[in-house]
C-alpha cells in the first residue's frame, strides 16, 4: 500500500508509481485479457521514456495532449508518461467524431493528439475546422496524418527517460469532458489529487489490499475506470485485469479465469450482465465486491442472489465532484445511493432555487463540498462563468434531485438539468441539437429523453424536428446525418417531424411537454428500420 494515503501533498501520480516500482518491482500491475502484462517496474520505466518522447516533440509541463485510444497498455503508458512529464492528458471518448470531436479539440487547444491508425481519419476529416492541432501521433502503421505532422508512437521506445521535476498534487493531470445541459460539453480540470481521491475512495470503501485484483472492462477515458479502478490498483499495490471493451457474455468468465476480486459497473452494464442466460457455474468465482452507478434495486438483488457476490455497493458521484457517496460493505440497501464518505466530503440536499437546506426526507438538489485539498475539480477549462455557476454559494450544484432518509442514506430521484443519460454517458441535448440544426432543411430541433424501457432506467434520445418552410426532410436523412456527426451514444432512436415546438412566452422550448407527449404513432423508430 502506498504509505502516504493521508498526506494530501503526496497525492501525485508519478510519485505513487515510483514507490510501487521500488516496493513491488516485478509484480504485475496491468494484464490485458488475452494479452501482455505490464509490471510496476516496467510501467515506471516506460512512463519515463514516454515522457522523454513527448518532451522531445516539444510538450512541456502544463501542456494539453489529446488522447483518443482504446483500452490497452499504450493508453496506460500515455497516462503515466504524461503524468511523469507534468503535462495534461485530455481523455477523449472513443466514440467522438465530427462536431463533438471538433468542440473538445478546440476547447482544450491541444497542439498534439495521440490516436490509432484506424481512428486518425476522424481528425483529418475535421482538419479544416481545427486551429490548434498540429501533430498527430498514431499507434500502429498505415495512418494518413495529412495535413498534420505525422509521428509514430512507437518512437517512445528509443527515447531518453525524462528526469525533470515531479508535478504537484494541485497541478492539472487530466481534462475529461462532461456534457453540458444548456451549452457545449465542459472540460473538467482534474488535478493529481482529484484522481488520487477517486482511487482512495475505492480503497477505503471496498477495503482493498495488495492482494486484490481489479477487473476493468469500462473505458479508461472515464474517471471510473482510470481513477476509481486503475489508480486505486496502483495506490494499493494490487493488480488489474484490463479488457479492451466490455462484453456481457465474457464478464463472469474473465473474472473467474483471472481470479478477480473487485470490479465496477456503470450505466447499463449490470443490466446487460444479468440479462445473460443463467449458468450452473455463475457462483464459481472469487469476486467479493462490485461498485455500481447507478444501482437499481432489482439488478443489485439479482447480482447478489444469482452470482453470489457478497457486496454490491451503490456509488454516487460525478467527474467534477469525485465519489462522495458509497454503499457499505456488509449492508444491503437496494435502491439507495449509499451514505456520505464523510472523511473527505460534505453532501447536503438543498432547495435548487434558494440553496437553503431542506428537511430530511424532502426532495431537493444534491450539493457537494470537498474536505481534501485538490480532491475536487478545480474548474471547467476556459469556461470560468460555468465554474462560478456550478459553485454558487460555495456548494457544487449537481443538478440531481434527491433526498436523504433518517438513516443517512441518499436517494436519487431525477435529474433537474436537461441532460439525457444513455449507454452510461451523459448526453448534452444542446450539442445534439446544434449538430442536427446544421442539416439543410432543419428550422428548429429539440432533443429530449424518453424512457428506454430497460431495467437500467436509462434514456433513449428523441428528436422533435421542425422543417424550414417549404422543405421536405425525412427522418432517415436526419438519422444519417446524426450517424455521421454524433457518437453512437448520442444518436437518436426516435425522430418526429412536427409543425412547431411548444414554447414559453419568452420563447424557451418547453421540453417537459415534449417528454410528456413522448413517442406517438407518427414517430420514426430507428430500431424498427434496422438501421
Amino acid at each position: 500500500m502506498y504509505p502516504h494515503l493521508r498526506d494530501e501533498t503526496r497525492w501525485v501520480t508519478p510519485e505513487v508509481l515510483a514507490h510501487q516500482a521500488r516496493a513491488r518491482g516485478g509484480a504485475p500491475f496491468v494484464t490485458m485479457v488475452d494479452g501482455d502484462t505490464l509490471t510496476y517496474a516496467q510501467a515506471e520505466a516506460d512512463a519515463a521514456r514516454v515522457a522523454g518522447f513527448l518532451a522531445d516533440l516539444g510538450v512541456k509541463p502544463g501542456d494539453t495532449v489529446a488522447v483518443l485510444l482504446p483500452n490497452g497498455l499504450d493508453f496506460v503508458r500515455l497516462w503515466l508518461g504524461l503524468g511523469r512529464l507534468g503535462a495534461v492528458m485530455v481523455a477523449l471518448n472513443l466514440d467522438l467524431k465530427g462536431a463533438f470531436l471538433e468542440h473538445q479539440l478546440q476547447n482544450c487547444a491541444a497542439a498534439l493528439a495521440v490516436t490509432t491508425a484506424p481512428l486518425a481519419e476522424r481528425f483529418t476529416e475535421i482538419a479544416p475546422r481545427l486551429t490548434a492541432l498540429k501533430t498527430l501521433i498514431t499507434v500502429g502503421d498505415g495512418a494518413k496524418a495529412e495535413p498534420f505532422q505525422g509521428v509514430a508512437f512507437d518512437g517512445w521506445r528509443g527515447a531518453d527517460p525524462y528526469d525533470g521535476p515531479l508535478p504537484l498534487a494541485g497541478d492539472t493531470a487530466c481534462i475529461m469532458y462532461t456534457s453540458g445541459t444548456t451549452g457545449p460539453s465542459k472540460g473538467v480540470l482534474m488535478p493529481h489529487g482529484h484522481g488520487f481521491m477517486f482511487g482512495l475512495g475505492s480503497i477505503d470503501n471496498y477495503a482493498m489490499t495488495q492482494a486484490d485484483r481489479f477487473y476493468i472492462c469500462l473505458p479508461l477515458f472515464h474517471a471510473n475506470a482510470l481513477y476509481m479502478q486503475l489508480f486505486a490498483t496502483m495506490i494499493a499495490g494490487a493488480s488489474a485485469v484490463l479488457r479492451e471493451r466490455f462484453s456481457a457474455s465474457a464478464w463472469i468468465d474473465d473474472i473467474r479465469r483471472y481470479g478477480c476480486t473487485v470490479t465496477n459497473s456503470l450505466g447499463a452494464i449490470t443490466a446487460f450482465v444479468v440479462a445473460t442466460p443463467p449458468r450452473p457455474d455463475d457462483r464459481d468465482h472469487t469476486l467479493r465486491v462490485v461498485g455500481a452507478a447507478p444501482n437499481p434495486a432489482a439488478t443489485e438483488i439479482e447480482m447478489r442472489e444469482r452470482f453470489g457476490i457478497p457486496d454490491v455497493l451503490s456509488l454516487y458521484g460525478m467527474t467534477e465532484v469525485n465519489i462522495p457517496l458509497y454503499g457499505e460493505l456488509g449492508v444491503a440497501r437496494p435502491g439507495t445511493c449509499g451514505r456520505l464518505y464523510d472523511r473527505y466530503f460534505k453532501v447536503e440536499v438543498r432547495d435548487p432555487v434558494t440553496d437553503v437546506p431542506v428537511p430530511t426526507g424532502s426532495i431537493g438538489e444534491i450539493m457537494v463540498r470537498p474536505k481534501a485539498a485538490f480532491g475536487f475539480m478545480t474548474g471547467y477549462h476556459r469556461m470560468p462563468e460555468k465554474t462560478v455557476e456550478a459553485w454558487r454559494n460555495l456548494w457544487f450544484h449537481t443538478g440531481d434531485a434527491g433526498f436523504v432518509d433518517d438513516e443517512g442514506y441518499f436517494h436519487f430521484v431525477d435529474r433537474i438539468k436537461d441532460c439525457i443519460r444513455r449507454r452510461g454517458e451523459n448526453v448534452s441535448s444542446y450539442e445534439v441539437e446544434t449538430t442536427i440544426a446544421r442539416l439543410d432543411g432543419v428550422a428548429e430541433v429539440a432533443a429530449f429523453a424518453v424512457p428506454s424501457g430497460l431495467k437500467d432506467q436509462e434514456d433513449e434520445i428523441m428528436l422533435a424536428v421542425v422543417p424550414m418552410p417549404g422543405a421536405r426532410i425525412a427522418p432517415d436523412a436526419i438519422a444519417g446525418h446524426a450517424a455521421k456527426e454524433l457518437p453512437r451514444y448520442a444518436q437518436p432512436r426516435f425522430i418526429e417531424i412536427v409543425e412547431a415546438l411548444p414554447k414559453t412566452p419568452t420563447a424557451k422550448v418547453q421540453k417537459a411537454k415534449l417528454r410528456e407527449r413522448g413517442v406517438t404513432g407518427a414517430t420514426w423508430d430507428r430500431q424498427k428500420t434496422g438501421s
